[in-house]
């Protein structure tokens, strides 16, 4: 029993053993500890059968949701100097770092602050040139300058059809019509990727074609 602790896992004195034969008949229980395995009806193909007594295999382990759980208070968690709060506050990281965060809700501020006054350039009706990042360069008419909170990240957004079936939707994101164009035409910019001047339907010269 002892060194089949080491291939089933459980306890010899969790153990009930048993002595099948290459039929898969039972020939017996080997419930004497003292006794030799030769004293056994043992064959070349036999097999040992392991009954585990000590619930391991039953989900009395393998059930965390079973186990108690130490939690610590929140109060005295604060107190321990070497825990990753504490980490955290001395080098003045995450949420404690508060310069930080005036820092970044100031530039946050200074970005929409620049963002609406390029939207407030940008007049509806008006031809514009799209340059979107990684994207060749479109054109297309304004057909929507805001603020569209609720659908897309905060922040000002342009509201193009394109000239060509290059866009994503016909106007309407979420349920939310903003503006009226065919499908595949519609796109939201920012308003810095956005160019508003005579810029005319170019001729690809379909017309000339039969």
């Amino acid at each position: 029993q002892c060194k089949l602790e080491l291939v089933v896992g459980s306890p010899a004195s969790c153990m009930d053993l048993e002595l099948y034969s290459t039929q898969d008949e039972l020939l017996g229980r080997l419930d004497c500890d003292e006794a030799l395995l030769g004293s056994y009806p043992v064959t070349d193909g036999c097999r040992i059968h392991v009954i585990d007594r000590s619930g391991a295999r039953i989900g009395e382990y393998e059930d965390v949701s079973q186990v108690e759980k130490y939690q610590i208070a929140d109060s005295d968690y604060d107190k321990r100097p070497e825990s990753l709060r504490s980490f955290l506050r001395q080098r003045q990281w995450g949420r404690f770092d508060a310069e930080g965060a005036q820092q970044r809700a100031a530039e946050q501020q200074q970005r929409q602050a620049q963002e609406a006054a390029m939207a407030a350039t940008i007049p509806l009706g008006a031809r514009c040139q799209v340059r979107v990042p990684g994207q060749p360069c479109k054109r297309a008419t304004v057909m929507y300058v805001g603020t569209c909170q609720t659908d897309f990240k905060p922040g000002y957004w342009v509201g193009v059809r394109y000239d060509e079936p290059l866009g994503k939707h016909d106007g309407s994101v979420g349920g939310r019509r903003y503006f009226e164009c065919q499908p595949k035409y519609g796109a939201f910019v920012k308003p810095q990727s956005v160019t508003p001047g005579d810029f005319p339907e170019e001729d690809y010269g379909l017309e000339d074609e039969l």
